[in-house]
């Protein structure tokens, strides 16, 4: 049964900055460690960690909101495409980002759930902190 995963964080930059991070090859590719293809149109593919992640962009709105269809190696050939929608907002000085990410597979539940940890909040705050 698919599962939602369902995470907040707050990180040293503005939401917008945040947002444009996300959808910069250049930037994304330095959160990540890894190359990144991605654009902000819809219907332009996303493709990160070698391949490993990969997807096409369904909407954004600048600077506040970004839906991808989203899938990783690790889902099977049967399972659907999972959703990810990723919203931006002001805390302060700081950006706010909510992920909720719906229809991942039950088997690749745990992966999804502490990859986004471990491959995007941690290096991100990390690499913000560097600044």
């Amino acid at each position: 049964m698919a599962k939602i995963v369902k995470q907040s964080v707050v990180l040293p930059a503005s939401a917008k900055e945040l947002y444009a991070m996300y959808l910069s090859p250049k930037g994304h590719g330095a959160i990540t460690g890894s190359k990144v293809q991605i654009g902000s149109r819809p219907g332009s593919t996303f493709r990160a960690f070698g391949g490993a992640l990969r997807g096409r962009m369904l909407q954004t709105i600048p600077g506040r909101l970004i839906v991808q269809s989203w899938r990783s190696t690790a889902f099977r050939k049967s399972d659907p495409d999972s959703t990810l929608i990723i919203r931006f907002t002001p805390a302060g000085k700081r950006g706010r980002v909510d992920l909720v990410h719906v229809n991942v597979p039950d088997h690749d539940y745990n992966g999804v759930s502490k990859g986004w940890k471990s491959y995007y909040w941690n290096p991100w705050r990390k690499l913000l902190s560097r600044r």
